[in-house]
């Protein structure tokens, strides 16, 4: 395991739960690969080149900006090698490796929260149809959908998996902020976001259970909440174009 941050510590348990043991950790931190290898009973190291050879398959599970700057100092050649990246195209190792490929878990990822790898799917590509077969094989003991994906359509995933999350946790933020400045708590509106989520989950069709006021296109109501927002500049803008994306779709 190449890294012992939040996809690493997650993606390092499951794969040894189900049967395959990390061998090794690696991390430019000591404390972080001394214990992320704790938790596995394996080995670890802060150099490249002590990386052991011997391993059936490299995870790089790194921030998108640090794969990059690592693959020049991997000592790696012929072993199968792959990066749990959605921006990152699976063309980073070529010239670099003979076998690569990429391993694209679907989910957010806290070292704090524990995550079930067996609810969530996987994206996977590799170079080869045999090198496809050994990752297929690994990650169909793990996650509950193993999914070949060429890296244009993995970065289209990964823009959606943005919106759906990140952006929509950043609301959650405003919508807290907005709620304490009226005096109250968030935990009033979780009953409101758990619905909403049920309802796009279960519609399969997130734009048919789309309700509010901009779906209503009711112009006065969209008035007063933006004559509000005022003293949010930001807000107000984000507020109206979100309304007209609502109306348009």
């Amino acid at each position: 395991m190449i890294g012992a941050g939040n996809v690493a510590v997650h993606l390092s348990r499951a794969i040894q739960d189900k049967g395959n043991p990390v061998v090794q950790v690696y991390s430019r931190s000591e404390t972080s690969a001394a214990s992320l290898a704790g938790m596995l009973g394996a080995g670890y190291t802060t150099s490249l080149q002590e990386l052991r050879r011997d391993a059936q398959l490299y995870i790089i599970a790194l921030s998108d900006d640090a794969i990059p700057e690592i693959l020049p100092a991997l000592p790696l050649t012929e072993q199968l090698t792959v990066h749990t990246a959605g921006s990152i195209p699976m063309s980073i190792f070529e010239g670099k490796m003979h076998n690569y490929g990429v391993l694209y878990p679907l989910q957010s990822f806290s070292k704090k929260h524990p995550v079930d790898l067996s609810n969530i799917p996987v994206f996977l590509e590799a170079n080869t149809p045999a090198n496809l077969k050994t990752l297929q094989s690994i990650a169909g003991t793990i996650f509950s959908g193993v999914y070949e994906l060429t890296s244009e359509k993995r970065l289209l995933l990964h823009v959606a998996a943005v919106f759906a999350s990140n952006f929509t946790n950043s609301l959650y933020d405003i919508a807290a902020q907005l709620s304490e400045k009226a005096g109250l708590n968030f935990d009033l509106l979780k009953p409101l976001v758990m619905e909403t989520a049920r309802k796009a989950v279960a519609s399969g069709s997130p734009a048919q259970v789309q309700t509010g006021p901009a779906k209503r296109n009711d112009r006065n109501v969209l008035h007063k909440h933006a004559e509000l927002l005022a003293a949010w500049p930001q807000w107000k803008q984000l507020y109206l174009q979100l309304s007209e994306n609502i109306k348009k779709t």
